[in-house]
C-alpha cells in the first residue's frame, strides 16, 4: 500500500543526502506485546551513532517504547537506553503488564463479558510499577530533547490530546495505553483518557511539524493486512480492534503528503521542502501476525519480535537506494 508512492515536486536537488540520516524523528506505533519488533528495531538504531534522535512520538506500547528510550538516553546515552528497553522488556515477559490477568487466564472468557471495574475492582495495573522502575519521570520533565509527544484519545470530544517532556507523568503514558475494555479510564487534571490509538497510532503530523528533522521513520506493529477471514467471535474483534488502530497511519500519511507543499511554499532548504517518510512494519517482517495476539508475552514470542524488529532497522540502515538524489520526494512507504 504505496499511499505516498508518488514525489511531491516541490524541487529537484541533485545532491546526495547523508545516509544514514544524520538527524531522526520517530513515530511509534502501539500494538501491546508487538512492542517489542519495536524494542528490537531501537536496538539496532541506537548501534549507529552518527543518527542524532530529535523526537519521537507514540500511543499505547509506542508512549511506553518511546518514555523508556528517552530516560535510557537522558540517563546513561545509548548504551543506557539499550539496557533500559532490554529491562523492561525481559520484565514485561515476566508478567501481563498490558493485559490484567483476568483477560490472560482462563477467566478471559468472563472478563469480556464484564467491565474493567467489575473484574479489576482495585485497579491493579502492573504496567504502572514498571514504568516507575524504569523511566526517570522527573528527570523526562527537564530534558528538552529529544522531544516526546505522547498520545491518549480525550475521552469527552474524542479529541487527540498530545502530551509533552515538560508535563509527562507515569499517568500520561498510562493513559496513551488505557483499553477501555480492559484498564479503568485514567483521569488527568479532571479529564478522562483512553488508548492514544484510537485518533493517532502514532500522532504523525505533531511529530512533523514539532521536530526540526527532516527525515522521519514510522514504525508500525499493528497489521493492516489479514490472510484470515475472521469467522469466530474472537476473529471478529481482533479484526475490528487492528481495523480502528491502523487506519488512522494511512490518513496522516496522506494528510501530510497534500500538507508539505503548503508549509514548504518557496523555501527550498527547509524541513518541509526535504521531508522524507518511511516506514517499517513489523506485518513485513513477521509471518501471520494479524493472526498473533498483541497478549501474547512468552519470553519466545518477545524475543522473537524483537529479533525481527532488529533485522528490519539493519535493513533500514543499509539500504543504499534510500538517499535518493531528489530529497524532496516522499520516500515509497512499504
Amino acid at each position: 500500500m504505496d499511499i505516498v508512492k508518488a514525489a511531491l515536486d516541490l524541487r529537484r536537488n541533485h545532491k546526495r543526502r547523508p545516509w544514514p540520516p544524520r538527524q531522526l524523528a520517530l513515530a511509534l506505533q502501539g500494538g501491546g506485546s508487538f512492542g517489542a519488533f519495536t524494542w528490537g528495531a531501537l536496538d539496532r538504531l541506537l548501534e549507529e551513532e552518527t543518527i542524532h534522535f530529535d523526537a519521537f512520538s507514540g500511543a499505547s506500547a509506542g508512549a511506553v517504547n518511546a518514555v523508556l528510550l528517552a530516560s535510557g538516553l537522558a540517563s546513561g546515552g545509548r548504551e543506557g537506553a539499550r539496557k533500559n528497553l532490554e529491562a523492561f522488556w525481559t520484565q514485561v515477559s515476566q508478567s501481563s503488564l498490558f493485559l490484567p490477568k483476568a483477560v490472560t487466564l482462563p477467566l478471559g472468557i468472563l472478563a469480556r463479558a464484564l467491565s474493567p471495574y467489575q473484574f479489576n475492582p482495585f485497579d491493579l495495573n502492573p504496567l504502572r510499577q514498571a514504568l516507575e522502575k524504569h523511566v526517570d519521570f522527573e528527570l523526562l520533565r527537564k530534558t528538552p530533547s529529544p522531544r516526546l509527544l505522547i498520545a491518549a484519545t480525550r475521552v469527552s470530544d474524542a479529541n487527540l490530546r498530545i502530551f509533552r517532556n515538560e508535563e509527562l507523568t507515569v499517568d500520561c503514558v498510562l493513559a496513551s495505553a488505557c483499553l477501555p475494555l480492559l484498564h479503568h479510564t485514567i483521569e488527568i487534571a479532571g479529564e478522562a483518557y483512553w488508548d492514544g490509538g484510537y485518533v493517532a497510532n502514532p500522532p504523525l503530523t505533531p511529530l512533523v511539524a514539532e521536530s526540526d528533522a527532516s527525515d522521519v521513520l514510522i514504525i508500525q506493529i499493528t497489521p493492516m493486512r489479514s490472510q484470515v477471514f475472521p469467522r469466530s467471535r474472537h476473529e471478529i474483534e481482533r479484526r475490528i480492534d487492528q481495523i480502528n488502530f491502523s487506519s488512522t497511519l494511512d490518513r496522516e500519511i496522506e494528510a501530510i503528503r497534500l500538507l508539505a507543499p503548503l508549509c514548504a511554499g518557496g523555501d527550498h532548504s527547509g524541513k518541509w521542502a526535504k521531508l522524507r517518510l518511511d516506514r517499517i512494519a513489523a506485518e513485513n517482517e513477521v509471518e501471520l501476525l494479524a493472526e498473533a495476539s498483541p497478549g501474547n508475552l512468552n519470553w519466545s514470542f518477545v524475543s522473537s519480535l524483537r529479533d525481527a524488529g532488529r533485522d528490519a532497522a539493519d535493513g533500514w540502515i543499509e539500504q543504499t537506494d534510500t538517499h535518493s538524489p531528489n530529497p524532496a520526494d516522499f520516500a515509497p512507504i512499504r
